[in-house]
């Protein structure tokens, strides 16, 4: 019975890919200035200070590493998962002062703030000034399900002026870990066959990873790009992503396509900081956050959700891979 309602479930009605990108959005490029980055090209970060991390981590997450569901700070007055959500906290915050304090944990990260140029649904960056050497082209997907009257079929590619518009855009990839040196302090825990603190090291490294990812972004909006040079959000109010432009990461919803992470971290030269991919694209060490910056200011988040056949046959050919291997990689969106 199962698996009859299984067979019988419809998914999302889905639309030609011609016909979503005929409902693309559309920018209005005649009257946009795209802002030339104050530093053009690779930069690294290197041993940035915990303690100013720290003031950027989001709790919400931590939580879900112990299976506890709720906002942050709501869940520490939950009736049912209340108390243990305050017990991990507490441990929390005790083992973040830690990791500061003793230095245990290194953070560094790279950006490259590049010339981009958007043909059809892919994004190519531009290795300089000149725009002549493509140095990686971000093959992107396109919302396929049928959308309400007024709201297009996003696509990333949508947020970047296309290379026929004459309009000379930009775009910013980064890569960032806060993982480095954990092994040291994970082997002294493991040897004293203390599993919840290991776990609970490796939580925290997560936090202070995504709070790097957050506080580079804001230097690059402020100081490196300086579209935004007189942004004045709090760390709670970028959570709340009230800033302009957008920071797309490999493998969500927006951009589901982990393997363009490899060509991310060529670009990037990411093994000069120590961070690497392994083959299933998972980042080392694994406490990093890697990504682009969008700095449009109508770029937004979204979440692609399923695509047809028609755009699994269209991303093959574009990436110059087999269907069997574009089906492969886009599985969850089939």
């Amino acid at each position: 019975k199962i698996r009859v309602q299984h067979a019988n479930k419809k998914g999302p009605a889905l639309i030609s890919l011609a016909a979503a990108r005929g409902n693309a959005f559309k920018a209005d490029w005649q009257h946009y200035n795209p802002p030339k980055p104050e530093l053009l090209g690779r930069r690294e970060v290197r041993n940035v200070d915990l303690a100013e991390l720290a003031g950027y981590v989001d709790w919400g997450p931590f939580f879900q590493t112990w299976e506890l569901s709720g906002p942050f700070p709501a869940i520490l007055e939950d009736p049912v998962v209340g108390e243990a959500a305050r017990n991990v906290y507490a441990d929390g915050r005790e083992m973040l002062e830690r990791v500061v304090d003793g230095r245990w944990l290194t953070a560094n990260g790279v950006i490259a703030l590049m010339p981009a140029a958007a043909v059809g649904d892919d994004i190519e960056i531009y290795g300089d000034a000149s725009r002549k050497e493509v140095a990686l082209t971000w093959r992107n997907l396109r919302q396929q399900n049928q959308r309400p009257s007024g709201k297009p079929n996003y696509c990333l590619s949508d947020f970047i002026a296309p290379a026929d518009s004459n309009v000379g855009d930009y775009i910013g990839a980064f890569a960032v870990t806060a993982g480095l040196g954990i092994e040291k302090k994970l082997a002294e825990f493991e040897a004293k066959k203390d599993d919840y603190n290991a776990i609970m090291l490796k939580a925290i490294a997560d936090r202070l990873a995504e709070a790097f990812a957050e506080w580079l972004h804001s230097k690059v909006r402020r100081e490196y790009w300086r579209y935004a040079s007189d942004e004045t959000l709090d760390s709670a109010a970028m959570i709340r992503e009230e800033y302009r432009g957008i920071r797309p990461a490999p493998g969500y919803p927006a951009c589901p396509d982990h393997e363009v992470k490899a060509p991310l971290f060529g670009l990037l030269q990411a093994p000069k900081i120590g961070m690497s991919v392994t083959e299933s694209y998972a980042m080392l060490p694994a406490a990093s956050v890697s990504g682009f910056y969008l700095a449009h200011p109508e770029a937004t988040y979204f979440a692609v959700g399923k695509i047809g056949d028609d755009q699994l046959n269209d991303f093959a050919r574009r990436s110059a891979i087999s269907v069997d291997d574009a089906r492969r990689r886009l599985a969850a969106n089939l």
